[in-house]
């Protein structure tokens, strides 16, 4: 009978250390990234003796041990966040983070950027790593593409049509107002084209800058349309210079199209009025940093006020061959405990999964399947106490018999 007490003791146990794992992972059933655990049972060694008169022997187990937990690492269902640095590993795949000399691994992507430019894990602050050539791990760092340059205006094209009905007044009976083009240093101009016709076909060009003078001219020329209505050969563009005050200068083109195309202006016979207005112009000023995210590679993407954009560093996945022998470190993060080393690639390279962005990826615990086992334990847990219940009474019994001598 104290073996029976031992076996049932050992029941107790196991079922406790049962419900310890299964508290746990129904506590982080809303943590990100969170990975649950079940625990193994297995039975302990046996005692043999040989039967009387028989060819067999009994076997007597002697109870249940637990003898491990195994983590689950399949994949958890994605939630939007509205943070675009948020992101969830669809497929394999391990973010790495580094603090200090100590390298961690995570499947929850809430990510931020610090004040010093790094990208860090937001619970944490934990820096994330991108990879330089094949293996070597990086942090990934944005302070020098906190601006976006200016570039300065060289061209600017037009459309729409000049009439050819108006040709012979030598008036300007053309005007195109607010013509933003940008100079070498970033600083936006305001310009004004004014249009005048000597013939059907025939226009002069004069372009103003209206802050500094409204009757000089900064540059002149003249466009001259064919019988198709195109530009022709030689008079489809007007050049003049950009002389800043304090700035060095800068040339611009004004693009009326090419011969043989009407993508640009055209000089048909079309009423009296003329239509022609800025199409584009590839010039812009200045630009801070207004949003960043990381798009399905692990590219960060950078955007700014001025309307451009660039691309940052890229992020480092790890894989295991052995996932199991990863050692969850709290704050949904795993070490490697066995020295087995990762292997790194980008998002979308080898095994590794495509980067979600916007998402996180939550706890994996179906809390339906820990309610089941949850019922099962308890229902082992009272059968065991209910053993320890029995013997103690033989146990009584049998002292009482020793009493009654």
């Amino acid at each position: 009978m104290i073996g029976t007490l031992y076996k049932a003791l050992s029941g107790l146990e196991g079922f406790s250390k049962g419900l310890d794992v299964m508290g746990n992972n129904i506590s982080n059933l809303n943590t990100p990234g969170f990975k649950g655990e079940s625990i193994s049972f297995r039975d302990l060694f046996y005692r043999y003796s040989a039967s009387g008169g028989g060819s067999g022997g009994a076997q007597v187990g002697q109870g249940v041990q637990t003898s491990s937990s195994r983590i689950n690492f399949t994949q958890g269902d994605f939630q939007a966040t509205g943070n675009p640095l948020d992101i969830a590993i669809d497929g394999n795949g391990f973010l790495v983070l580094k603090h200090g000399n100590d390298i961690f691994y995570t499947r929850a992507g809430q990510l931020q950027i610090d004040s010093s430019g790094f990208l860090v894990d937001q619970s944490t602050g934990y820096r994330v790593q991108g990879l330089a050539g094949s293996s070597q791990l990086v942090d990934i760092n944005i302070n020098a593409l906190e601006n976006s340059a200016p570039l300065a205006t060289t061209t600017v094209t037009l459309n729409g049509n000049l009439t050819r009905n108006l040709g012979g007044t030598g008036t300007a009976i053309h005007q195109i107002d607010n013509v933003t083009v940008y100079d070498s240093v970033g600083t936006s101009h305001t310009l004004q084209l004014q249009f005048s016709s000597s013939a059907p076909g025939i226009w002069t060009v004069n372009v103003f800058e209206p802050s500094v003078s409204t009757t000089a001219t900064i540059g002149t020329g003249q466009i001259q349309y064919q019988g198709d209505g195109s530009p022709v050969t030689g008079f489809s563009t007007v050049s003049f210079t950009l002389t800043p005050a304090g700035d060095p200068a800068s040339n611009i083109v004004l693009d009326f199209g090419a011969p043989g195309s009407f993508a640009g202006t055209t000089g048909f016979s079309a009423g009296t009025t003329s239509t022609a207005q800025i199409g584009t112009q590839d010039g812009y000023g200045p630009g801070t940093l207004t949003k960043s995210t990381l798009n399905s590679n692990g590219t960060l993407e950078l955007i700014y006020s001025n309307g451009q954009t660039a691309n940052g560093p890229r992020l480092a996945l790890a894989w295991f061959q052995n996932l199991q022998a990863l050692i969850p470190r709290g704050q949904s993060l795993f070490v490697d405990g066995s020295g087995q080393g990762a292997a790194y690639a980008h998002p979308n390279e080898g095994v590794m999964g495509q980067v979600v962005s916007g998402k996180i990826e939550l706890s994996n615990v179906a809390l339906t399947e820990q309610f089941t086992e949850m019922i099962i334990i308890q229902r082992g847990y009272q059968a065991s106490s209910q053993i320890t219940s029995v013997v103690n009474e033989m146990m009584q019994q049998l002292l009482n018999i020793q009493n009654q001598r």
